[in-house]
């Protein structure tokens, strides 16, 4: 693909995910209260989720049609150009009336992000990134922390039930021995934008879908921070895989960690 290709990519995106948010937030004003559907234990939808993701591929598919897209919601097929999408980010948050959410966007090719857009819809921050390009937020330049210590540092860590409770433990137990602090949101891919701005040191999940990390993974690579590479290539976008990503002091501790909640 030519640079003025993924330019133009690159711009609709920035549009795109302002429209979707504004949606979301919508969405999130008018709500019932408690109304969702389950697609699995722990897994929740709502009818935002679903009228974003059409929103978002109606407007991919008529600008570039010869792209294909991979949704959360409506799925897809892992190709060497493919949009990824994921409409709500922190559905749970979403249901139970928790601002705490956000829509995320990515552009891949040949499996591997080169644009990525994340954007909450109650607070208006818009992370982007372009592969070789840097990342940003709100238009100016982020960075990943400093942070040389774990004595000083904050991690988040995903859960999910596709994963043994007690491999989540044995990694939240290496993390905190190890001298560093814990959160946990509930929104994946604003995890990895706030580690791309700085606002936590690293974040660890022992399986993410790819619709929920590969944006922000871009951004924390452009902003100086080491990412472990999504399992698996274009094959492995299908399936969910690890994900590390954190400032560049912190990368054995978090690989220690995951190592042990992957053996347990």
């Amino acid at each position: 693909m030519t640079d003025p290709d993924l330019s133009a990519r690159a711009e609709f995106l920035r549009h795109l995910a302002i429209k979707a948010a504004d949606l979301a937030r919508d969405g999130f004003a008018s709500r019932n209260a408690g109304t969702f559907d389950l697609k699995g234990p722990q897994d929740f939808l709502t009818e935002t989720d679903i009228a974003v993701e059409t929103l978002i591929r109606d407007a991919l598919s008529e600008a570039f049609p010869e792209d294909d897209i991979l949704g959360e919601e409506g799925g897809g097929t892992p190709t060497p150009q493919l949009w990824i999408i994921d409409p709500i980010d922190g559905t749970a948050n979403f249901a139970r009336g928790v601002p705490h959410f956000c829509v995320c966007i990515a552009f891949a090719l040949d499996g591997a992000p080169v644009l990525g857009a994340i954007i909450q819809p109650m607070t208006g921050e818009f992370w982007f990134a372009q592969k070789g390009k840097g990342a940003e937020k709100d238009g100016a330049p982020i960075r990943v922390t400093s942070t040389e210590s774990p004595d000083t540092a904050c991690i988040e860590m995903g859960w999910s039930r596709r994963h043994p409770v007690e491999g989540y433990l044995a990694a939240q137990r290496h993390v905190i021995t190890g001298g560093a602090n814990i959160r946990r949101g509930g929104s994946g891919a604003l995890a990895l934008a706030w580690v791309a701005e700085g606002r936590s040191d690293g974040y660890l999940e022992a399986n993410m879908n790819c619709w929920d990390c590969l944006a922000g993974m871009l951004m924390i690579e452009e902003a100086g921070g080491h990412v472990r590479p999504f399992a698996g290539g274009l094959d492995g976008l299908a399936n969910p895989a690890p994900v590390r990503a954190c400032t560049p002091a912190l990368t054995a501790l978090l690989d220690e960690a995951l190592a042990l909640g992957a053996a347990t």
